[in-house]
């Protein structure tokens, strides 16, 4: 299989054949950097885990050269860095059992510039692997390489006939949380971990936490959080919450337009608050003249 960048490849833990490997995956991610599957697709990774049933496989878009270090990495060059994290990538699909790592190596100031030659390589993927849920970033994530990518995944997901897409697609959380969505408009996805696989996938990525990033303490501080906070009057259900943001209409209705869709849930939430705040200070009545 050919891609645009011939420096992409792919890693396959059971070394099975490359189309086969596509063919029986059926929770794929799509994340800009070598870590971000870790953080936004556990769910996918957590459920397909030595299950013979399910099958995790990542696409990784960019090399993540431009990463912040510090420590024993201050003096990586930016090749050092992608050699580092080519390999922290690799190991992870082996801790977590993947299915495939697929890693195109895209420089992010390429894919921010034009996302059309990635939305081709992810269609290519698309064409052979048929998951029934796919995760990428949310397209309220303040990074722009991030948003570059959901637009590529959207891009390349309507290009497929209807019957060969995804059933579920699933917008994340990385650089920006959705606790802000409507509590009815959020997808909850289950990311409890009694195995601690989830702190073990993030950890493997050493040249961002030695590096400065502390994403082994973040990550699941934030699932925690969300758990804890999403209901005010009930009991915690759930250990650990991700939260998404469903794009299924955006895939099953190519028609919708992707910016508006967006902005109808900042809406929503404005709506929310101000309902709320009007209705209390109403209550204060009209305040005395001075």
């Amino acid at each position: 299989m050919k891609f645009n960048n011939p420096a992409a490849s792919f890693f396959i833990p059971d070394s099975i054949p490359i189309e086969e490997a596509l063919a029986r995956t059926t929770h794929l991610g799509i994340g800009a950097h070598p870590d971000d599957l870790e953080i936004m697709a556990f769910h996918g990774i957590n459920r397909c885990y030595e299950d013979p049933q399910n099958w995790f496989g990542g696409i990784t878009c960019t090399h993540g050269s431009g990463s912040a270090r510090s420590g024993e990495f201050a003096s990586f060059s930016d090749s050092d860095m992608i050699r580092v994290r080519k390999k922290e990538q690799e190991k992870a699909a082996i801790l977590g059992k993947y299915g495939f790592v697929l890693q195109l190596d895209y420089a992010s100031s390429s894919i921010r510039e034009s996302h059309l030659t990635l939305s081709n390589d992810i269609l290519h993927v698309l064409e052979i692997c048929r998951p029934s849920v796919l995760y990428t970033h949310n397209p309220a994530d303040k990074h722009d390489t991030h948003i570059a990518v959901f637009i590529a995944v959207i891009h390349a997901i309507r290009r497929l006939p209807k019957e060969k897409r995804p059933v579920y697609v699933y917008g994340c959380e990385v650089w920006r949380g959705l606790d802000w969505l409507s509590d009815n408009e959020k997808v909850a996805l289950d990311v409890s971990d009694p195995h601690r696989l989830g702190k073990a996938l993030i950890e493997v990525f050493q040249s961002q936490i030695a590096g400065g990033k502390r994403y082994d303490l973040a990550v699941p501080s934030r699932w925690r959080a969300n758990a804890t906070y999403f209901q005010s009057h009930q009991i915690d259900h759930s250990r650990q919450l991700a939260f998404a943001m469903d794009l299924a209409p955006l895939i099953n209705d190519d028609s919708l337009d992707i910016t508006q869709y967006v902005i109808s849930y900042i809406k929503r939430f404005q709506q929310d608050v101000e309902t709320k705040l009007r209705r209390f200070t109403q209550q204060l009545g009209t305040p005395p003249m001075k």
